[in-house]
């Protein structure tokens, strides 16, 4: 079964975009498309304005956004078969539901109004922190970036074991579905009690990190397919820091999230977080199994 790539909606222009985004994914994966809107309307809007339109409080407004992002989706992709969702729930919830039969959730991360605005924010987080999927998120019309394929570069970030993780295999996933340059980047620092005044020795620590770093890097790309464009390089500094210059000039920032079994709470380290928050480009949030 091709599971479908899933997009969140509010009508919003970032979760347009989003829509773009998203249906360039399907075709590109050979998988239908699906979008979902989801809101407890009645919290934010009040019953009024649903008893005005003469409709229950939950298809407020909700299915002609639906329509028109599923009418926007065809347009842009003819071939990719689309479906839609109104779901009267908490956003981030419905997200979190849907995205356990996706191959990928893709959002945006402003809504409407003043209100809505702050909670598509939160739910963006929330989701990409908990759920069993890939998530991107497409932040805001900073640099334009959102387009898919401008650049033609994925960067990854490798981890301290050097093994293949679910974050890679993701990004070389998306490499190969666009064309694109894997970049895979190793950060790498040199803890400060192992420096030393000697001008003699004071490079040899460093050396020691970026050659291990470079080993980690090695380990890491065994399982890269070979048809896979590869950049490759280890760069000294903090992992965010390194992460979120990486993304200037990408299409795609990928960085995995650990998941931990019986864990409720929100699953995402610093490093993705700062990301989310930074990065000169869209980011995918890839759920590793602790």
């Amino acid at each position: 079964m091709n599971l479908p790539v899933v997009v969140g909606v509010d009508g919003s222009e970032p979760s347009l975009r989003a829509v773009d985004w998203a249906a360039d994914e399907a075709a590109l994966r050979g998988a239908p498309l699906r979008l979902v809107y989801a809101s407890l309307w009645e919290r934010y809007e009040g019953d009024a304005l649903a008893e005005d339109l003469g409709k229950d409080s939950g298809q407020v407004i909700a299915e002609d956004i639906v329509q028109a992002a599923a009418q926007r989706a065809r347009l842009r992709q003819a071939d990719v078969e689309v479906s839609t969702d109104v779901l009267p729930e908490e956003p981030e919830y419905a997200l979190v539901r849907t995205g356990r039969s996706a191959a990928v959730l893709v959002l945006g991360t402003r809504g409407r109004s003043g209100i809505v605005e702050m909670l598509l924010g939160s739910v963006s987080l929330s989701v990409a922190a908990r759920a069993d999927c890939p998530v991107i998120v497409l932040r805001g019309s900073h640099d334009n970036q959102v387009r898919a394929g401008k650049h033609g570069r994925i960067v990854v970030g490798v981890g301290e074991k050097g093994t293949s993780s679910a974050a890679l295999r993701f990004a070389a996933q998306e490499a190969g579905l666009r064309g694109a340059t894997l970049d895979v980047v190793r950060a790498w620092r040199c803890p400060a009690h192992e420096t030393t005044d000697h001008p003699l020795l004071a490079e040899e620590p460093a050396r020691l990190h970026e050659r291990r770093a470079a080993e980690v890097l090695d380990e890491a790309l065994k399982d890269v397919p070979a048809d896979v464009e590869l950049s490759r390089r280890t760069v000294e500094g903090p992992t965010r820091r390194v992460l979120l210059a990486a993304s200037r000039g990408a299409d795609l920032l990928v960085v995995g999230a650990r998941r931990g079994s019986g864990h409720l709470g929100l699953q995402m380290g610093r490093v993705a977080h700062g990301v989310l928050h930074h990065a000169a480009c869209a980011v995918a949030v890839v759920p590793e199994r602790t």
